[in-house]
Protein backbone atom coordinates (compact mmCIF):
# COMPACT_ATOMS: atom_id res chain seq x y z
CA UNK A 1 0.00 0.00 0.00
CA UNK A 2 1.38 3.38 -1.00
CA UNK A 3 0.76 6.21 1.44
CA UNK A 4 -0.85 9.41 0.20
CA UNK A 5 1.14 12.40 1.42
CA UNK A 6 -0.82 14.58 3.78
CA UNK A 7 -2.14 17.84 2.44
CA UNK A 8 -3.22 20.39 5.05
CA UNK A 9 -5.39 23.15 3.60
CA UNK A 10 -5.97 26.11 5.91
CA UNK A 11 -8.73 28.67 6.16
CA UNK A 12 -9.93 31.01 8.89
CA UNK A 13 -13.56 31.32 9.95
CA UNK A 14 -14.83 33.09 13.07
CA UNK A 15 -11.25 33.37 14.44
CA UNK A 16 -10.82 29.60 14.09
CA UNK A 17 -8.00 28.13 12.02
CA UNK A 18 -9.62 25.35 10.01
CA UNK A 19 -7.17 22.72 8.81
CA UNK A 20 -8.70 20.41 6.22
CA UNK A 21 -6.62 17.24 6.05
CA UNK A 22 -6.34 15.06 2.95
CA UNK A 23 -4.21 11.95 2.65
CA UNK A 24 -2.54 9.76 5.24
CA UNK A 25 -1.30 10.80 8.65
CA UNK A 26 2.02 9.15 9.42
CA UNK A 27 5.46 10.43 10.37
CA UNK A 28 5.75 12.35 7.10
CA UNK A 29 2.68 14.42 8.07
CA UNK A 30 4.65 16.38 10.68
CA UNK A 31 5.85 19.02 8.21
CA UNK A 32 2.39 19.65 6.71
CA UNK A 33 0.85 20.00 10.18
CA UNK A 34 3.64 22.31 11.35
CA UNK A 35 3.17 24.55 8.29
CA UNK A 36 -0.59 24.64 8.95
CA UNK A 37 -0.07 25.40 12.65
CA UNK A 38 2.24 28.29 11.77
CA UNK A 39 -0.77 30.01 10.17
CA UNK A 40 -2.64 30.24 13.48
CA UNK A 41 -1.83 33.97 13.80
CA UNK A 42 -4.51 35.68 15.87
CA UNK A 43 -6.89 32.71 15.79
CA UNK A 44 -8.40 31.64 19.08
CA UNK A 45 -8.95 27.95 18.26
CA UNK A 46 -8.08 25.23 15.75
CA UNK A 47 -10.41 22.82 13.94
CA UNK A 48 -8.89 19.74 12.35
CA UNK A 49 -11.14 18.32 9.63
CA UNK A 50 -10.30 14.64 9.16
CA UNK A 51 -12.95 13.95 6.51
CA UNK A 52 -10.28 13.49 3.81
CA UNK A 53 -8.09 11.18 5.91
CA UNK A 54 -8.24 7.46 5.21
CA UNK A 55 -5.27 6.20 7.22
CA UNK A 56 -3.55 7.15 10.48
CA UNK A 57 -0.77 4.98 11.87
CA UNK A 58 0.79 5.01 15.33
CA UNK A 59 3.46 7.50 14.26
CA UNK A 60 0.66 9.71 12.92
CA UNK A 61 -1.05 9.54 16.31
CA UNK A 62 2.24 10.70 17.87
CA UNK A 63 2.35 13.62 15.40
CA UNK A 64 -1.20 14.59 16.44
CA UNK A 65 -0.20 14.35 20.12
CA UNK A 66 2.67 16.74 19.40
CA UNK A 67 0.28 19.17 17.76
CA UNK A 68 -2.06 18.93 20.75
CA UNK A 69 0.81 19.63 23.14
CA UNK A 70 1.86 22.65 21.12
CA UNK A 71 -1.69 24.02 21.04
CA UNK A 72 -2.12 23.39 24.76
CA UNK A 73 1.11 25.32 25.47
CA UNK A 74 -0.29 28.16 23.38
CA UNK A 75 -3.71 27.95 25.13
CA UNK A 76 -5.47 27.11 21.87
CA UNK A 77 -8.37 24.66 22.04
CA UNK A 78 -8.54 22.06 19.27
CA UNK A 79 -11.65 20.47 17.82
CA UNK A 80 -11.84 17.59 15.35
CA UNK A 81 -14.56 16.65 12.89
CA UNK A 82 -14.90 14.15 10.10
CA UNK A 83 -13.37 11.23 11.96
CA UNK A 84 -14.48 7.84 10.68
CA UNK A 85 -16.08 5.62 13.34
CA UNK A 86 -12.86 3.58 13.41
CA UNK A 87 -10.61 6.57 14.08
CA UNK A 88 -13.10 8.09 16.48
CA UNK A 89 -12.82 4.89 18.51
CA UNK A 90 -9.02 5.04 18.34
CA UNK A 91 -9.10 8.67 19.55
CA UNK A 92 -11.26 7.50 22.47
CA UNK A 93 -9.07 4.48 23.32
CA UNK A 94 -5.87 6.55 23.15
CA UNK A 95 -7.62 9.31 25.09
CA UNK A 96 -6.87 11.94 22.45
CA UNK A 97 -10.52 12.93 22.82
CA UNK A 98 -9.71 14.06 26.37
CA UNK A 99 -7.63 16.87 24.88
CA UNK A 100 -9.86 17.96 22.00
CA UNK A 101 -13.54 18.35 21.29
CA UNK A 102 -14.83 15.74 18.86
CA UNK A 103 -17.56 17.20 16.68
CA UNK A 104 -20.18 15.40 14.65
CA UNK A 105 -18.83 14.49 11.21
CA UNK A 106 -21.32 16.78 9.47
CA UNK A 107 -21.04 19.71 11.89
CA UNK A 108 -20.54 22.81 9.70
CA UNK A 109 -19.55 25.04 12.61
CA UNK A 110 -15.84 25.51 13.29
CA UNK A 111 -16.63 25.93 16.98
CA UNK A 112 -19.10 23.09 17.41
CA UNK A 113 -21.90 25.47 18.45
CA UNK A 114 -24.28 23.74 16.06
CA UNK A 115 -24.07 20.43 17.90
CA UNK A 116 -20.96 19.00 19.51
CA UNK A 117 -21.05 15.21 19.63
CA UNK A 118 -18.69 14.64 22.51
Amino acid sequence: MQNASLEAITDVEDDVLIVTLRGDIDGSAREALNVAYAKVGECTAILLDFSGVEYINSTGIAVIVGLLARARADSLPISARGLSPHYREIFEVTRLCDFMTILAADDPSPTGRSGAAR
